[in-house]
């Protein structure tokens, strides 16, 4: 199920925020749940310009049987299709879970300005943990990065679907 953008109240910010930098989690924190009450990994993105929420999106890799439906992918993809350019510039992208170097290597190459995520990711973080995509100087782009975004919440959401999946015998 797919929320209209509509329903996400941004206040307009000249300059971002860490109130701002909430807001916009709460708005993935909405997301992911979406994908766990579709069965699937609790983990939301949403992507501002102008303080505007432009592309909003939650995992879909059990939904759509497909490795790449992670939901900073899809939210860059509507992001570009909203903004008819692949070029990301001046974005923000707000995920709860650090991501993965598929999706950090999305991020650089979108040229995304700015990312926020919730919690940090032991296994699989390339963007503060095992790796630093985001930040490397070999690449043409940098990523500004504010970490730790109502980090409790966001792992939380991540133990509590872990701990039922478990209790329920799936894998």
């Amino acid at each position: 199920m797919k929320l209209p953008l509509a329903w996400i109240p941004l206040r307009e910010m000249a300059k971002p925020s860490a109130e701002h930098y909430d807001e916009l989690m709460q708005a993935a924190l909405a997301q992911a749940r979406l994908a766990q009450q579709a069965g699937d990994v609790p983990i939301g993105a949403v992507i501002a310009r102008g303080g505007k929420i432009i592309a909003a999106a939650h995992n879909r890799r059990t939904i759509d049987a497909d490795p790449t439906a992670h939901a900073e992918m899809l939210a860059i993809q509507a992001a570009a299709k909203a903004l008819g350019d692949w070029r990301l510039e001046g974005c923000t992208l707000a995920v709860t879970l650090e991501p993965c170097c598929m999706c950090a290597g999305a991020i650089v190459l979108a040229r995304i300005e700015t990312l926020v995520y919730g919690a940090a990711d032991p296994k699989a973080g390339a963007v503060d943990t095992l790796y630093r995509l985001c930040s490397d100087e070999r690449l043409n782009h940098r990523v500004e990065v504010i970490s730790g975004v109502r980090a409790d919440e966001c792992a939380r959401l991540l133990s509590d679907f872990f701990a039922a999946q478990r209790d329920a015998g799936k894998k």
